[in-house]
């Protein structure tokens, strides 16, 4: 897509393209407000800026829209209205061993259970292996101090789903 294109479309259908990329209401909202952006590095520092305006609330909400880390049911259901932009995110997820997915659906349980909100990572270029070591190392953290990095993580990836949009023309 053309961001001259976006920049002119219903906000119904702005809404939708964006949710693709975060379903934070609250960050979708204000994006469709901040058009017309004139260029990709002026809508990136924007949905980065809006992003860190929001709080603990809008955060979770975003987390829901995030299938759990190498649970392939969870992927197929959750990526099934992003599957353009969220293609491969987790693909190093989809090469692991049992085991290694064994291990990480125990620990999205245990980080589930421990934090309230499923373990969000930005997974592209990371293998299961590394997303698990992560996964673990995270665990010892305070809630405030993982909701910052699971908040980073979260628009590390709505980064790159914006820059799928716009740069390969996928939507």
């Amino acid at each position: 897509m053309r961001l001259e294109q976006f920049n002119q479309l219903e906000c119904d259908a702005c809404y939708q393209l964006l949710r693709q990329c975060c379903v934070s209401t609250r960050w979708i909202e204000r994006m469709e407000q901040a058009r017309p952006f004139t260029d990709l590095e002026q809508l990136q520092h924007s949905a980065d800026q809006i992003w860190q305006q929001l709080a603990m609330p809008d955060y979770l909400e975003a987390f829901e829209g995030h299938p759990k880390i190498g649970d392939i049911d969870s992927l197929k259901a959750k990526y099934a209205g992003t599957k353009a932009l969220a293609s491969g995110e987790q693909s190093g997820a989809a090469q692991a061993s049992e085991a290694v997915l064994q291990a990480l659906a125990e620990g999205n349980e245990a980080y589930e259970k421990r934090f309230g909100f499923i373990f969000i990572v930005c997974a592209s270029g990371k293998s299961a292996e590394e997303m698990l070591q992560l996964l673990q190392q995270r665990l010892d953290n305070d809630l405030e101090t993982e909701l910052k990095i699971a908040a980073a993580e979260q628009a590390k990836i709505t980064r790159l789903r914006l820059n799928k949009m716009f740069n390969e023309g996928e939507v």
